[in-house]
């Protein structure tokens, strides 16, 4: 039985009994604490903790789910997979648990002609909680399960709750017998394995307190509504009614075992011991299947690569993948013929990977594509570092590790992964500490900015006695009273002409700056004094602090003031955060949904955008997304502003900032209604055409999978657009050409250029070959071993030198020879070794004899012993590192 049709009989079985179907719910958990949809009750828990009533009484789902917290058993068990769906009955109130255990009997056995899934009564096991004898009491009654198949458990296998004082009660779970093939007799309490748990029947009946592990808690009492959550595995019913010997093999993840066995060339045989000889290439097919097919779910659901949260297990789940593939020895691109594989097993059930898939496979092919790069880079200066561990007979650095990391983008759990194939532990414990002191250093940088290091229990007294009252949304003056004055931490009862001051006020329509809109700056002025604002920051919620000085008179403590915004940079800076929203809906436009926002910066007319995007962005897609903002603003669209619950923001389909935190009441930034819909909490104009134009500068990467647009607004676009028209002016008077010649003009001059300069460097190679035979006549005998090291001088690059250097060997003969040779290109010193043969037989290595020179260069290299290549950054030592050379095999 195919799993669509194990799905479509669980949903028509349960429809037929009363229930409400219920689609599944996104992959993206709405509930805060969650990642991810990691049960098939999750979106059911307001209804069966009770904060929220039910729209049924009773539900049935299949619920797609990742978890991916026992990741490491992928591929070793039968059962372990990150993606599954959880096929789900539910009863807020209603039946109980005599008709969830005849439910479940029910479909389990009635034959295959009647809707159900024909499994044998004989071969069904069952455990119940082992004080719940009403349980193994109806299971008695009202199926043919006899009692010496009925075990009783502990509350460690059969008792259920969230961990928190609440709803709670005893499970009752249902096995399937394998056979003895797959292990002994004596039910599931002797051999999971064998016994496959399948059915999951929760009896919520129970109100808990005081929860302190659990095992140990108080029961308060009955629910004065009793609630039943079942969960049945999907793909482990799959597996028995498909006669596989694993969920890697039913039908939805088999195809991708069968791919990549193809790619690799490897056979696929089931292995599921160590002993096996098949079993290291098995395991690494069944993580590839697995693998493959949730970053095809999750990206479905919209989660993109990136570093952190729901991002962050998406690549590593592709990264394992393709990993995965190159210990099979495929070492090219692999992503473009397993996903396909992936989407035909699973469009059947979920259409959307098929009307979806050109989104989808941009996505992953393009985290391939970067991991391979990363890969490529990090690969060799991991392997040198996992030799010079085992010459050490230590473990693998910390800071080895943190530098792969930080350097080569690497992550750390590839890292482990790689040293541990090779038979070397890696010092995790000092790369996490580093990974601490640089997240420190970033926090304290932002302290820093925020808050000036100021001793925040200043702020902290200060926010006691109340939160400041912002008034910018509605007015850009009014009147105030100064609350405290702050320097170096210390509050202050005044301050003078000259002094740089922190101010509170009790109301201020300063802006703050956060959201990515820069603060306002401004005036604060009262009797006799004028301080200006140069910044505003909120070192602790609830709390804006003004940074500024005093620039006449003196402000005391407790004084009334009059705050006043400049309009202008204010304006300014509302036509960058409009302009930004509308940026983002353009994205999304001509890119589609996934081109989420990573992060922002607005300020007086000018944005910038960080989004999630696998590749850069044509020069037509950059000139649309101008267009389609300028029609926007042309448009005069009215910008809309609405406060409400965060819950009816989301139904509504706002968009909210990834990992940040939100109020229950939220204001909601519309453009055009839905068109733009943010969750936005800062100032905006009231219409685009206020905004005037918009002008993109460029776009770039910042980091893997995300890219930044950069843009001026309102005026500034004007100038940047004037100043770029005067710069097509002066080139068109330069070139004595029209405006529409310019750019075949410049290109016809640049292709002369670009000739003339390949000439000279023809000469000039020209030259340094005529100078070899002259430079191999300089030859000295070091030891039996002739040396030839020359200084160069000013090159042109390393190739020159190499060319000079293996010119210069082939010169020399069979004798046994090395050639050095130094040069400085863009003021940096390179140095070449080249040995023969001769001379490497005599135990001259050219990849020592550079290092050895390199270090006196202030640098590093290494290399091949026939050829190595090295540099620094003092070029002065160059005759000093040329000559160690000649004394390092003059002394060998």
């Amino acid at each position: 039985m195919k799993s669509q049709e194990i799905t479509k009989r669980w949903v028509d079985f349960f429809v037929n009994k009363g229930h409400t179907a219920v689609p599944s719910a996104s992959l993206v958990s709405s509930d805060p604490s969650l990642l991810f949809t990691v049960a098939g009750m999750v979106p059911f828990i307001p209804y069966l903790t009770a904060r929220e009533v039910p729209p049924y009484t009773r539900a049935t789902s299949v619920q797609k789910c990742i978890r991916t917290g026992d990741i490491e058993e992928v591929g070793k068990t039968a059962r372990h997979g990150t993606f599954f769906q959880m096929c789900g009955n539910f009863s807020f109130g209603d039946y109980f648990k005599e008709d969830a255990i005849k439910f479940a009997f029910e479909l389990l056995t009635s034959s295959v002609a009647d809707g159900g899934y024909g499994l044998e009564s004989e071969k069904i096991w069952v455990t119940v909680y082992e004080e719940d004898d009403e349980a193994k009491d109806l299971w008695l009654k009202n199926t043919a399960i006899p009692a010496d198949r009925i075990q009783k458990m502990g509350k460690s296998d059969n008792y259920w709750h969230t961990g928190q004082p609440g709803p709670a009660g005893p499970c009752s779970e249902i096995y399937y017998d394998r056979g003895p093939a797959y292990g002994v007799e004596g039910g599931p309490e002797a051999d999971d394995n064998r016994y496959v748990e399948i059915w999951n029947l929760v009896f919520m009946q129970y109100q808990i307190s005081n929860v302190r592990s659990k095992m140990d808690f108080d029961v308060v009492g009955e629910l004065p509504k009793k609630n039943i959550d079942t969960g049945l595995g999907m793909e482990r019913l799959a597996m028995i009614l498909q006669g596989v010997e694993n969920m890697y093999e039913t039908d939805q993840v088999r195809p991708v075992i069968d791919k990549a066995a193809e790619l690799s060339g490897k056979e696929y045989t089931s292995a599921e011991t160590d002993d096996d000889p098949h079993h290291t290439d098995d395991v690494r097919m069944r993580v590839v299947a697995d693998h493959i097919r949730s970053a095809l779910m999750l990206i479905a659901d919209g989660v993109v690569p990136s570093n952190e949260g729901r991002g962050y297990v998406l690549r590593r789940l592709i990264r394992r993948a393709v990993r995965a593939m190159r210990l099979l020895g495929v070492e090219q691109a692999c992503l473009p013929q397993l996903l396909p594989a992936s989407r035909d097993a699973m469009k059947g059930v979920y259409p959307v990977v098929e009307t979806d898939f050109e989104r989808i496979s941009r996505i992953a092919y393009a985290e391939e594509k970067a991991f391979l790069r990363t890969i490529a880079s990090g690969t060799a200066r991991l392997e040198e570092a996992v030799v010079a561990s085992k010459a050490a007979g230590k473990p693998l650095s910390g800071e080895d590790a943190f530098t792969l990391h930080d350097t080569y983008g690497f992550p750390i759990d590839l890292t482990l992964e790689m040293a541990e194939e090779a038979g070397v532990k890696v010092n995790e414990a000092e790369f996490r500490n580093l990974m601490q002191e640089q997240r420190k250093r970033a926090q304290a940088d932002a302290k820093a900015k925020k808050g000036g290091h100021a001793d925040i229990s200043a702020f902290q007294e200060l926010l006691s006695e109340g939160e400041t009252v912002f008034t910018g949304y509605d007015e850009l003056d009014g009147e105030s009273r100064v609350r405290g004055i702050l320097r170096g931490g210390q509050r202050l009862s005044q301050a003078s002409t000259g002094d740089e001051i922190e101010l509170v006020l009790a109301e201020t329509p300063f802006y703050a700056e956060a959201g990515g809109q820069a603060a306002d700056t401004g005036l604060i002025t009262g009797d006799g004094f004028v301080v200006e604002v140069l910044d505003v920051q909120r070192p602790i919620k609830g709390l804006s602090v003004h940074k500024a000085i005093v620039r006449e008179g003196e402000i005391a403590s407790d004084a009334l003031v009059r705050a006043a915004v400049d309009r202008e940079r204010r304006h300014a800076a509302e036509q960058a955060h409009t302009g930004t929203h509308i940026v983002h809906a353009a994205l999304h436009q001509i890119l589609g949904p996934e081109a989420t926002q990573r992060g922002s910066y607005n300020k007086a007319g000018y944005l910038r955008f960080d989004f999630a995007w696998g590749e850069g962005l044509s020069a037509a897609t950059r000139s649309e997304v101008e267009e389609v903002s300028n029609i926007a603003i042309r448009n005069n669209f009215t910008v809309d502003t609405k406060v409400m619950p965060l819950a009816e923001a989301k139904a509504l389909g706002a968009m909210a900032l990834f990992g940040e935190n939100y109020g229950n009441e939220v204001r909601v930034v519309e453009i055009d209604g839905a068109w733009s819909r943010e969750l936005c909490g800062g100032t905006h104009v009231t219409n685009t055409a206020q905004i005037g134009s918009l002008s993109l500068l460029g776009e770039q990467s910042v980091g893997s999978g995300n890219r930044r647009v950069e843009a001026f607004v309102g005026l500034d676009a004007f100038r940047h657009l004037a100043a770029e028209r005067a710069l097509v002016t002066e080139l068109t008077e330069m070139l004595k050409v029209p405006s529409g010649q310019l750019a075949d003009r410049i290109a016809a001059t640049l292709n002369k250029l670009r000739a003339t300069e390949k000439e000279l460097e023809r000469l000039r190679k020209e030259q340094l070959t005529a100078a070899a035979a002259s430079i191999a006549g300089t030859a000295k005998d070091a030891a039996g071993v002739r040396v030839v090291a020359h200084d160069a001088g000013q090159v042109s690059g390393a190739d020159d030198i190499r060319a000079l250097a293996l010119d210069l060997r082939n010169r020399l003969g069979s004798e046994a020879s090395v050639v050095a040779v130094a040069g400085v290109s863009n003021d940096r010193p390179i140095v070449l070794v080249a040995t023969n043969e001769a001379a490497r037989e005599a135990g001259v290595k050219a990849g020592a004899l550079v290092r050895l020179a390199a270090g006196l260069l202030g640098g590093g290299g290494g290399g091949k012993d026939d050829v190595a290549q090295g540099g620094g950054t003092d070029a002065a030592k160059v005759p000093q590192a040329l000559a160690a050379i000649v004394d390092a095999i003059a002394k060998r």
